[in-house]
């Protein structure tokens, strides 16, 4: 039978089941999956992995089991009574204008700018800011769905060239292009196979990083290996690109650059994994381009913010969990000679420079607070923030007497502000304008003791007049890894689900970097599992608290977080209700076996590295921890056909066991979208078609009517 006709008998299915109690559904019937007899050997112990298979996208057997689980979880999800009604109230929200912070380059201030549903935002800019500003680069010319996106933008030092990335489809892969800004015509140069680039300006040329072109069928998963930094010259083809540094003997290792303000040097740093890097920097005076190292090992992070004549500003934990400021001088840059401008302190730093100064942003139970400091480490005042929530930007040039920042926070729409150097006043430039009653909505922050009596931040957002009676709809989010930090934000996926009627909740678990290199530390390798403890707690939280109860309770998370969610439904899949696992690493043994996933080892560690650290990720790895005769959550996987960085062989294996062991009526589906990858650059309509899906999924297996729905009727 073809996929084709599964749709229709799944479609004619759900048209007479639609609208049945959930005690009276029928019980879905999957595609199915094949096996294969495959057993591998880790230090003595077979593993089983039947649907192996399933790693190679290129092949027809993998094309048609997508287009089989599409079949059926699309049959589903438009079988579901409101979820047209859903997608135009989440139109309605996500329709508002949007801006970035504006940045002076040349003789012309640019910005980005949504009009609302847009699929791309467009680069604009003005000449001073209070005139009208006019279109400067319309990513949404790229392609006629806008799955292809803008990516890295870089502008030379007076303004004239411009520089910009793109991706196509949401591949990690870019190709960069160059415009002349006077004139707005795109020039003759084009570089290929560019991957986690930055694009750095130097006289008539810019570094880039690239990685040798893929093989023939591997260009979405293939291993990238031997990472180099070069240089190009403008007017001159790729191939004769100034190669700046390499390893030929350890492929895993990789690049990173950044250049002074001056052009003056180029610092770079190289790692193997997501923490912990060297630190070197290139004399661009000199034309040798020797590299001189200041730190060889990758024990600590380390990163650039400035420079002040032959120093550097750097921002280091070595020897400081919660991150220092130091200048570095060129003469003398080994670490026995950094000096202290900000030491450590007892909340998190991180660190810009702009008019001569420097923004020191801390972060305080996950919120932020920003000061500014003088070049000697003298405090000069602390910036008035809008109230508690996430301030990002205070960079800009040493020239500079005005800056801007934003911010945001759950129920603040992210705004942008400008500050003067001088004064220390922050005046409002841009607002954002929103279609959802910000001020009927309450935020608390709370702290809970996780399985070892570790206390874990959690932020919970709901409306002001919610009754704590446990019946309410509610969504635990996580991250919980490689020392991201999750701060309070607006977000139009976090209004959609307040605006139904829904409690969301933020759990600052351990892996992440809230409190530094150490509260980082401690959710990696052998103490991953502290990562879903913490999780875990926070739902038993929400529901000893009466905020909800596991009837309808759902958990959220992408990428790392998507193994989080996929960990944690696993290990107690009776906690909750819904279950959305989104571009999840799925498979811990394999997984470092795919275009950078060797990077998160540092986080992970590997199945090869010891029995022990085999022993440890086989015990939480979802895919393995999947149970035959097992009642899991109505879960609905999400990923997509281009994503090269957590490839959608995690998510297919996942759901191909998932769906095998299962027992009882509540749905477990995969939604696959083409044309897009892990995220990044994803067109609104793509981005607000899976939103619906994914919320419509979530209500009616709670068996609730979100708020607008039951309004309309």
């Amino acid at each position: 039978m073809s996929s084709t006709q599964l749709s229709t008998l799944f479609l004619i299915f759900f048209i007479f089941s639609r609208c049945a109690p959930k005690e009276e559904r029928a019980k879905i019937i999957y595609p199915v999956s094949n096996k294969a007899d495959i057993v591998d050997t880790y230090f003595e112990k077979k593993v089983e992995d039947p649907y192996r298979w399933l790693e190679n996208d290129t092949s027809t057997q993998t094309a048609e089991w997508i287009e089989a689980q599409n079949a059926i979880t699309f049959a589903y999800l438009n079988s579901i009574p409101y979820r047209e009604e859903l997608k135009q109230r989440i139109q309605e929200l996500v329709n508002y204008e949007r801006f970035s912070s504006p940045s002076k380059q040349g003789d012309w201030y640019y910005y980005f700018r949504n009009d609302g549903l847009q699929n791309q935002s467009v680069l604009y800019r003005q000449k001073d800011l209070s005139s009208e500003g006019e279109v400067f680069l319309d990513p949404n010319t790229f392609s006629d769905d806008g799955t292809v996106a803008l990516g890295q933008t870089s502008f030379s030092g007076d303004g004239k060239l411009f520089a910009y990335s793109v991706s196509v489809s949401g591949s990690d892969w870019r190709e960069i292009f160059v415009m002349d800004t006077e004139t707005r015509k795109k020039l003759d140069d084009k570089i290929e196979w560019a991957k986690f680039t930055s694009i750095n300006w130097f006289k008539d040329g810019f570094f880039y990083a690239k990685f040798p072109k893929p093989k023939e069928g591997e260009k979405l998963s293939g291993v990238n290996r031997f990472g180099k930094i070069y240089y190009h010259k403008i007017g001159t083809p790729q191939e004769q690109d100034r190669l700046v540094i390499e390893n030929p003997e350890d492929g895993d290792e990789f690049y990173g650059a950044s250049i002074t303000e001056d052009e003056k040097f180029l610092v770079i740093s190289s790692s193997h994994g997501t923490s912990g890097n060297t630190l070197a920097f290139i004399d661009l005076h000199n034309d040798a381009w020797k590299v001189v190292k200041i730190i060889d090992n990758e024990d600590h992070d380390h990163r650039l913010i400035g420079s002040d004549g032959e120093d550097f500003f750097v921002v280091t934990n070595l020897n400081a969990p919660n991150n220092r400021l130091v200048r570095i001088k060129t003469s003398h840059p080994a670490p026995e000679h950094w000096e202290d401008i900000i030491p450590e302190a007892e909340n998190v730093l991180s660190a810009s420079t702009a008019g001569n100064k420097i923004f020191a942003n801390y972060t305080v139970d996950a919120r932020s607070r920003v000061f500014q400091y003088s070049y000697a480490g003298e405090q000069e005042k602390e910036i008035e923030l809008p109230g508690i929530g996430s301030a990002f930007g205070f960079e800009g040039l040493k020239e500079d007497e005005n800056i801007f920042y934003s911010f945001t926070s759950f129920t603040y729409p992210t705004s942008i502000f400008q500050y003067s150097i001088a004064t220390g006043e922050s005046t409002l430039f841009k607002g954002s304008e929103v279609s959802f009653e910000v001020n009927d909505f309450t935020t608390s922050q709370v702290f809970y003791e996780s399985k070892d009596g570790t206390r874990v931040p959690m932020f919970i957002v709901h409306r002001k007049d919610v009754e704590l009676d446990g019946n309410h709809p509610t969504l635990l989010y996580g991250y919980g890894g490689f020392n991201v930090s999750l701060t309070p934000s607006y977000s139009s996926r976090w209004a959609v689900w307040l605006d139904m009627g829904g409690i969301f909740a933020l759990a600052n678990i351990r892996g992440g970097g809230e409190y530094g290199k150490n509260w980082h530390k401690a959710g990696t390798k052998t103490q991953k599992q502290n990562v879903f403890d913490d999780f875990i707690a926070a739902a038993e939280y929400l529901i000893d608290q009466k905020y909800t109860s596991s009837q309808y309770l759902a958990i959220k998370g992408g990428s790392n977080g998507g193994l989080l969610v996929g960990a944690c439904m696993t290990q107690r899949p009776d906690l909750y209700r819904v279950a959305l696992p989104a571009v999840g690493v799925m498979d811990m043994l394999r997984y470092h076996r795919f275009t950078i996933g060797r990077a998160w080892a540092v986080d992970f560690g590997t199945s090869e590295d010891s029995k022990e650290m085999f022993d440890y990720l086989l015990g939480y790895s979802p895919y393995h921890n999947l149970k035959p005769n097992t009642a899991y959550p109505a879960t609905l996987v999400t990923t997509a056909d281009h994503d090269d960085r957590v490839v959608p062989a995690h998510s297919f294996k996942f759901s191909a066991r998932l769906q095998e062991y299962h027992e009882g009526n509540s749905p477990v589906m995969i939604r696959i979208e083409s044309k897009a990858g892990h995220g990044a650059g994803k067109p609104t309509d793509k981005y607000i078609e899976e939103l619906a899906d994914e919320y419509a999924f979530t209500w009616y297996n709670m068996d609730r009517m979100p708020d607008p729905v039951k309004q309309s009727l």
